[in-house]
């Protein structure tokens, strides 16, 4: 088998059985492995530490498959992996009569670094984001309609990261016949309209399942500001709960309209709701400076940093408008804010929500924090699967 050497000490991290190795923990690679080829890795003594996928592109230049010699990584193997996860996501009973979407395959949390597969009723959206993954594509989707017995498979293999892996973007569906790539899904009982083409992400938040749940207790009968609102998922969840008023705002115009259709398909009072398109940054300024103020205000922007080197910029992102909230907001008033951004940990993130309130010159505390879905598991050996983390502050 084709080869990994590590340098002398390098080999603490897969000890502790985390699954990425980086090209600067590499002495020496042998045999010339080919982009997603599962090679060996051993320690500067030739001792056996994993399996991996080889990536020559990414600072991530290996990712692991198994930490055990006894495991032949291939098709049987990727069967098991697909099994195990989507038997747990069933067994859980993610899928009911009020919710038929959720996440099946969390990437290096389930055991498939860079594989994402979503569930949308009878329709999948996988994402491919890793060579290793790129590698073993087409058993995958045989995999997957043999566990699932799901046949509509659509592919949302379009985002950045996959040029660090040295692949193209791909969009489209892979298995099925007429498949609609706009779907209507359901959630805790409601309905969202959600196109799984052009979306974001694979065209639907699902990992703020729970949280659009949990903000209901917080907003009956109050002025509510959801800001990078998409295509008003907590909107919807706001109106239900009884909301006087609820601000959307949202840049794409694509993502406006179907905001609107869903809360009409979900006989919510329109004249309750202001759908604005508009950038959040300046708009929040423009509120500012007309003395607006609100009772609640969500905050669930895009990801500001994809990677660690975008932190710095990021959090700067983050301070300003979590800053800019705090004052849109009423004594007594909650903001409910989030980040999904991988490299932005929770005590940061907490640091950078400290840091605006105090400028600001206002006083607050955090009353819950909040995560993504029990569908979005994360590994204790991967802590990076914990990517989105919220808190809802009260300001005094």
């Amino acid at each position: 088998m084709k080869k990994i050497i590590l340098k002398k000490g390098r080999e603490k991290s897969l000890l502790r059985k985390h699954p990425w190795v980086f090209s600067g923990a590499i002495q020496e690679v042998i045999g010339n492995p080919m982009s997603g080829e599962t090679v060996e890795i051993v320690d500067n003594h030739d001792h056996f530490l994993a399996r991996a996928a080889y990536s020559p592109s990414s600072s991530i230049r290996a990712r692991v498959w198994t930490f055990y010699c006894d495991d032949d990584v291939n098709d049987e193997f990727i069967y098991d992996k697909l099994r195990i996860a989507i038997n747990h996501r069933y067994t859980y009973n993610f899928l009911s009569l009020d919710t038929n979407t959720f996440r099946l395959i969390h990437a290096e949390s389930d055991g498939l670094p860079g594989l994402v597969v979503d569930q949308y009723g009878d329709l999948l959206v996988l994402q491919i984001l890793s060579a290793g993954i790129e590698f073993w594509r087409s058993e995958i989707i045989d995999n997957l309609v043999e566990i699932t017995k799901i046949k509509n498979i659509f592919e949302r293999s379009d985002v950045e990261v996959r040029k660090l892996e040295g692949l193209e973007q791909r969009v489209g569906a892979v298995h099925g016949d007429k498949l609609e790539t706009e779907v209507e899904i359901c959630e805790n009982g409601f309905k969202f309209l959600v196109d799984v083409a052009s979306g974001q992400k694979t065209g639907f938040y699902i990992d703020q399942r729970e949280n659009r749940k949990t903000i209901q207790s917080y907003v009956e009968n109050k002025e509510v500001l959801n800001c990078f609102s998409y295509t008003g998922a907590f909107s919807v969840y706001a109106l239900a709960a009884g909301a006087k008023h609820v601000t959307s705002i949202e840049s794409s115009e694509d993502a406006n309209q179907l905001a609107k259709r869903n809360l009409e398909i979900n006989d919510l009072p329109i004249d309750q709701t202001t759908i604005m398109q508009s950038d959040v940054f300046s708009e929040l300024r423009t509120m500012r400076d007309k003395a607006l103020s609100y009772d609640v205000i969500i905050l669930d922007p895009p990801k500001f940093a994809p990677t660690a080197a975008q932190v710095k910029s990021a959090a700067r992102g983050y301070k300003d408008i979590n800053l800019l909230a705090f004052k849109l907001l009423k004594p007594g008033g909650k903001l409910i804010t989030f980040s999904c951004s991988g490299g932005v940990s929770q005590n940061l993130f907490q640091k950078i929500i400290a840091d605006a309130v105090l400028d600001a010159g206002k006083n607050a505390k955090i009353i819950r924090y909040l995560f993504q879905g029990p569908d979005h598991p994360v590994a204790l050996n991967f802590p990076e699967g914990a990517y989105l983390k919220g808190l809802v502050c009260q300001v005094e």
